[in-house]
């Protein structure tokens, strides 16, 4: 199932965006790993969300975008089991139906803080969410050690994040979300603090890992070139209450270079997705000036 808001039925986007239909998707054989309809969360007067609708299938890895306050910290925490949707809500991981508190465990979840211990060194942050599972540490260090050299970290296993960089300790952050092996990965914007040469070199070390393991990535980012340049789909969301706008399959090849983001596919891509974006923003200035 892939969703689409009906203002852009039947339109199409530049550079190969497609709108895909329920029964293009089902044609696909692929049942979706995770799949929500209708969820709308709402905080006493605020509505968050309303009718949400996302489908994303067995190793993919799906960008978010929106205006700011559009509820995508909402759906992460709806995914992560740490909010339930309201009633009449449709969840199902897996084909199963579930509830929100079903998924708490069932997903690695890895915040825009990387929230590393700063009395615990490298590997022993990265092993925290296997020690708290119940792995015994000589085991859990010995899987993270044999996983330093994929990350970068190759000689840093006895460092404390105050000696690191930020893009080490964000690669350390995502080891350990990495090792909590999940079959989805959330990913909030973990590489909006980072200055913009490191977050371009940690978006293609993130693809080489991604390919490799192929894990199901759901990421938040406020940058469209990362959405696109990650991307298999890019999700646009509505202004408040949130909901899919626009999904927009990014038919790029990979493994990708840097320089594909001068093409002028990728160009059309960033085009199509900035009107949508553009369109929610002034809806949620318009409507904070109420």
């Amino acid at each position: 199932m892939t969703l689409v808001d009906r203002d852009f039925q039947g339109a199409t986007g530049d550079a190969g965006a497609k709108k895909l239909t329920p029964a293009q998707d089902a044609a696909g054989g692929e049942r979706p790993l995770i799949e929500l309809r209708q969820v709308s969360k709402t905080f006493g007067t605020v509505k968050a969300l309303q009718d949400l609708e996302v489908s994303i299938r067995p190793g993919e890895l799906v960008t978010v975008v929106g205006p700011s306050g559009c509820g995508k910290s909402t759906l992460f925490n709806i995914l992560a089991g740490l909010e339930e949707p309201d009633p009449g809500n449709i969840l199902r991981l897996k084909g199963d139906s579930s509830t929100a508190s079903d998924l708490l465990g069932k997903v690695s979840f890895m915040p825009q803080r990387d929230l590393l211990l700063p009395w615990r060194n490298v590997i022993d942050n990265a092993i925290l969410a296997l020690e708290i599972e119940g792995m015994p540490r000589a085991e859990a260090r010995k899987l993270a050690m044999d996983m330093l050299p994929e990350f970068g970290l190759a000689g840093f296993e006895a460092q404390y994040p105050n000696q690191l960089s930020g893009g080490m300790r964000q690669r350390v952050a995502l080891m350990r979300t990495f090792l909590f092996k999940r079959d989805l990965m959330l990913l909030d914007e973990p590489f909006g603090a980072l200055d913009a040469l490191t977050r371009t070199m940690m978006q293609r070390w993130l693809l080489d890992v991604w390919q490799k393991h192929k894990r199901t990535v759901l990421f938040i980012t406020h940058d469209v070139d990362e959405a696109i340049f990650l991307g298999d789909r890019v999700l646009v969301m509505t202004a408040r209450p949130g909901r899919v706008k626009l999904e927009q399959v990014v038919e790029l090849p990979r493994p990708r270079k840097a320089d594909i983001v001068t093409s002028p596919e990728f160009i059309a891509l960033k085009k199509t997705l900035l009107e949508a974006i553009e369109e929610e923003s002034m809806k949620s200035f318009q409507v904070a000036g109420h």
